[in-house]
């Protein structure tokens, strides 16, 4: 059997791509294919030194340092991947991957890590966060979007069976595509974080800057609470606006290595997370730590941690993205923080482990492929 593997694109790594390493873990002997491969060197571990290939995108002037100025030709360019030769087509898709083209002897199986997400229901919280609410550049978008959203719809009819990496994304997946999903989370290297060290009175938080993973807003709550340390990890194109609002007990660290994140997160009080994540992996890592999670009480972080009033609770949920809804959550942890067992944390996180995604996903794609082997014997025995 012949696989293929198909992935939107390689940059970075990050959750996606800790996703994209298990299924090439599953099957090792995959071809990859990318729109483009950027990742850094230092990175390239996770792809096994195995080649990617990538497509027309990956040799345009510019792509490297402004890649998504390029999601106009990407419906396109998915599409020229050649895949006829492939009897099994893994797409890993939050944007177009899904779009690749296949046969009807072909199974194609999608692990969605969301519809796209800027084209469906986030649209006009893009916009504003890009400033195109308004004017003849607003309206290109809006009709670059439009036309996305037509090209998505169509595709999704060309996906055999979709994989959602949360309840919340299958609810996304039936809105956007009316199509049924089975959940398989994504996989968290709990290995690699691990309870150590003494708890400190300090608080922390970790993201990339960028608008939706609201660290301003975390910020913007513990200035209004000069009595509590936070300790913020990250970078991103937001920074320099987010220090802006900082105060005396608010440390930026930047970015910093995996050691210098995993020590931190041993040692605070808690993990702060304020955005709408279609699953999560940061709580998740936090609580492999033994730390406790103050999350925003939407999308994935409602599937992987167990708030006030469940069996062995993990963290605390604050229900609006305000300032005031984050420091009445800061001051509730506060107050109940002796009913959070790390060791209960820790449990929780043990329920995503690699090992766990590997079993699941490969009997997922066993069970599909038996469903087409039985199709195609049934076909044999009745060619009428």
């Amino acid at each position: 059997m012949k696989v293929a593997i198909v992935h939107d694109w390689l940059v970075t790594y990050a959750g996606a791509e800790r996703v994209l390493e298990q299924m090439l873990a599953v099957y090792p002997d995959a071809d990859l294919f990318s729109l483009i491969d950027f990742v850094p060197e230092q990175e390239r571990a996770f792809l096994g030194n195995r080649p990617v290939r990538t497509s027309f995108l990956q040799r345009l002037p510019g792509v490297r340092r402004r890649y998504r100025s390029f999601l106009p030709l990407m419906p396109l360019a998915i599409e020229q991947f050649d895949l006829s030769g492939y009897d099994l087509v893994l797409s890993s898709s939050y944007a177009v991957a899904k779009g690749v083209i296949t046969g009807p002897d072909q199974l194609h199986l999608c692990m969605c890590h969301s519809p796209v997400r800027f084209a469906w229901d986030l649209q006009h919280q893009y916009l504003r966060e890009a400033g195109l609410e308004k004017g003849v550049g607003s309206m290109l978008v809006r009709y670059m979007l439009h036309r996305l959203r037509v090209w998505d719809l169509r595709t999704a009819n060309g996906v055999d069976g979709f994989i959602a990496i949360s309840r919340f994304i299958r609810r996304r997946i039936w809105k956007v595509y009316r199509r049924r999903s089975v959940v398989i989370y994504p996989p968290v290297d709990i290995s690699a974080f691990t309870p150590g060290g003494v708890r400190e009175e300090f608080y922390v938080t970790a993201s990339r800057m960028v608008p939706y993973k609201r660290i301003d807003l975390i910020v913007e709550a513990f200035a209004a609470m000069p009595q509590r340390k936070l300790v913020v990890i990250g970078d991103g194109p937001e920074a320099r606006r987010i220090r802006s609002r900082g105060a005396r007990n608010i440390e930026f660290l930047g970015q910093q290595p995996f050691e210098i994140l995993r020590d931190h997160l041993r040692r605070a009080k808690a993990f702060v997370f304020a955005a709408e994540e279609d699953f999560g992996i940061a709580p998740l890592e936090a609580q492999a730590c033994g730390t406790p999670v103050i999350a925003y009480g939407k999308g994935g972080a409602l599937e992987t941690i167990r708030g006030p009033g469940e069996v062995s609770p993990t963290g605390i949920f604050f229900q609006e993205q305000s300032v005031s809804s984050l420091v009445n959550a800061v001051e509730m942890f506060e107050r109940d923080r002796g009913s959070i067992d790390p060791a209960a944390c820790r449990q929780n996180a043990e329920r995503f482990a690699p090992q766990r995604f590997r079993h699941e996903f490969s009997a997922y794609v066993d069970r599909r492929l038996r469903l087409v082997e039985a199709r195609r014997r049934h076909r044999q025995l009745n060619p009428r």
